[in-house]
């Protein structure tokens, strides 16, 4: 059986799988007896990230096919399927679908794209950038991007990566932290080796390294050493997710930052702190009084994650199965959507998603996407109850969105109309981050009592 005689009978088996391009290749060249390397070499990418894209697509082939798959018996597993010519059990009862354009039973997209999923576009060349810094001792990965962009999708699979090659990993969402953690350094630093700890399968026996003669970040840094990298003889991959609710805190963020910058430094110097691999996700700017040689923004490995392309949004309209996205007019026909939407990852799911379902035509849907009764309301409702407190971001909101050029803002906020997604920066200029705020934003923002603004 040749390559392409397996990937049809694939098709044929899970009518609900899509393969990427370099799923594909990666398939078929294995199917031939390559090994990654030849495979990295031939197609130009790093070597350790052929092999993450050959580990993700076993496991996910294994999800599918209710048994374990890998690069050694991929070739058994689907001959003796073609040799049957049976479908998995799990499939026996289910029927094709209907209608290609409409999606199997495939995860909402309100939230992180699923690790297993079909639906993660990848945006060359960040993911082979980071995932071979992520392999480096010492490293130190820096994800900015507004909300909706993808920054918690690319970590998870950071974090995957660095499992897939043995790593030990521990992820804090700085969301998941009650706000009483906040309140002072020593209670945020408790809490961080508590959690990291807990995750390791550590006993968090903080007391045994706190001192308060000694200082709260000279204890964490201690507890670190100790309870920590003493016992995890691995490389340690720390992942934090939404840096920037620290920034909200100044005085903290002011003291964790620099201790964040002296941990990364030491493993220069340290083979035990060389072991431990950073990522840092945040959507904005930190805005606290750090001297540049106490940051951690302005070392290691910066990613700014950018929109999707049209040629990615085109991408992930085939995986979703919608004909009218295809050649140059659906092309046409994506550029009228990402008017209103953007190219931002999150937003353009959401669309595909509900496009897909055939239960709208694109026209209905570009009316009714800035309603509240479009598929976005309840994310623009969301929204709108997070400026509703703050009749200052409402003021410079409006303005931003009812100028015809790019505005100036007071920096603090710029930094939280950014945060929140909705503006664009460049330079010191704002402009609409999409047409989708625009509309909403105009028809329920409370119009200005005075001229503030403007």
């Amino acid at each position: 059986m040749h390559a392409d005689e397996a990937l049809a009978l694939l098709d044929q088996l899970l009518p609900g799988y899509t393969f990427s391009n370099l799923q594909e290749t990666v398939f078929s060249q294995v199917w031939e007896g390559k090994t990654y390397a030849e495979i990295a070499e031939s197609c130009g990418y790093d070597h350790s990230y052929i092999r993450d894209v050959g580990f993700r697509l076993w496991q996910s082939l294994s999800e599918s096919l209710n048994q374990k798959v890998s690069k050694s018996n991929i070739r058994a597993v689907v001959e003796r399927y073609a040799r049957h010519q049976s479908l998995p059990a799990a499939m026996v009862s289910a029927p094709e679908p209907a209608a290609a354009s409409v999606l199997p039973d495939w995860e909402l997209p309100n939230g992180p794209v699923p690790l297993t999923s079909q639906l993660y576009i990848e945006r060359p060349p960040i993911e082979t950038q980071t995932m071979a810094a992520l392999l480096r001792p010492g490293s130190l990965i820096r994800l900015k991007a507004p909300r909706q962009m993808g920054k918690t999708s690319l970590l998870r699979r950071l974090v995957a990566h660095g499992q897939g090659h043995q790593m030990r990993c521990v992820t804090l969402s700085l969301h998941r932290a009650d706000r009483q953690t906040f309140a002072d350094l020593d209670r945020f630093l408790r809490w961080f080796c508590a959690n990291i700890s807990y995750q390791l399968g550590l006993e968090a026996d903080l007391n045994r390294c706190w001192n308060r003669d000694i200082g709260s970040k000279v204890s964490c840094t201690a507890y670190l050493e100790d309870a920590v990298l003493a016992q995890v003889d691995t490389p340690l991959v720390i992942a934090l997710d939404e840096v920037n609710e620290l920034f909200q805190y100044p005085e903290l963020a002011s003291e964790f930052l620099p201790l964040l910058r002296s941990w990364y430094e030491e493993a220069r110097e340290s083979e035990p702190w060389s072991r431990i691999r950073w990522i840092l996700a945040h959507a904005t700017e930190v805005y606290a009084p750090l001297q540049l040689h106490q940051s951690p923004f302005n070392v290691g490995l910066a990613i700014r994650l950018p929109s999707f392309t049209l040629e990615q949004v085109q991408e992930l309209a085939h995986r979703h199965r919608l004909p009218w996205a295809e050649g140059h007019d659906g092309a046409e026909n994506l550029l009228s959507l990402l008017r209103v939407v953007s190219s931002r990852p999150g937003l353009v799911r959401l669309a595909l998603y509900a496009l897909a379902q055939g239960n709208t035509s694109l026209e209905q849907f570009l009316e009714e996407a800035p309603t509240q009764s479009g598929i976005y309301g309840d994310h623009l409702r969301e929204l709108l109850a997070a400026l509703y407190p703050h009749p200052d971001l409402q003021l410079a909101l409006r303005w931003v969105f009812e100028a015809a050029e790019p505005v100036a803002l007071e920096p603090i906020t710029a930094y939280r109309l950014e945060n929140l997604g909705l503006i664009d920066l460049y330079k010191n200029l704002a402009t609409p981050s999409c047409e989708l705020y625009r509309q909403y934003f105009l028809a329920f923002l409370p119009l200005p009592s005075s001229a503030a603004y403007g």
